[in-house]
């Protein structure tokens, strides 16, 4: 039984790891990898939809010329379930995100636009303090008072909860 369990390879004692040649791989080479998909997205051809989780045998291949702070970024090709229609999404590391590049939309997500809204509150709000001191202090008071405020009914929660 242990013979098929072969873990190390034999290297004779004249083998010169030096003489075997190394093939260079292109740039642009295509990989196939099995992957699931990310979103909810729905092919333009047929009107498919397609869920998130899906597995797909799918091409990745590495965008030439374009990176995030040093981060590659790829592409994936795959075909409709329903069409065979090829569509294409492609990372976004800024985002932590993919984004459909071909061939399909994606579906809206509630979540995603109440995400979007906060973070743009969150920036309206940094760039008014970036002028005006008292603004900042104002909103930092703001802040504070509802965090006090938040506190003392926790408090007030808890004593009703030890009374009971």
């Amino acid at each position: 039984m242990g013979e098929r369990k072969v873990l190390n390879k034999y290297y004779p004692p004249d083998f010169d790891p030096a003489k075997i040649l190394r093939q260079r791989q292109p740039k642009n080479q295509q990989m196939k990898v099995r992957m699931m998909l990310p979103m909810s997205i729905r092919c333009s051809t047929c009107g498919n939809y397609i869920y998130k989780g899906t597995k797909f045998n799918s091409r990745k291949e590495d965008v030439i010329g374009e990176t995030y702070l040093g981060i590659q970024i790829f592409r994936f090709y795959f075909k409709c379930t329903k069409c065979s229609a090829e569509l294409t999404i492609k990372t976004d590391p800024q985002n932590s995100d993919y984004v459909v590049e071909s061939g399909a939309s994606r579906n809206f997500e509630p979540w995603r636009a109440e995400d979007e809204e906060a973070d743009k509150e969150k920036r309206k709000r940094k760039t008014e303090e970036m002028g005006d001191a008292m603004k900042s202090l104002e909103n930092r008071t703001l802040h504070s008072k509802r965090e006090m405020d938040s506190l003392a009914a926790l408090d007030e929660v808890k004593s009703m909860r030890v009374l009971a």
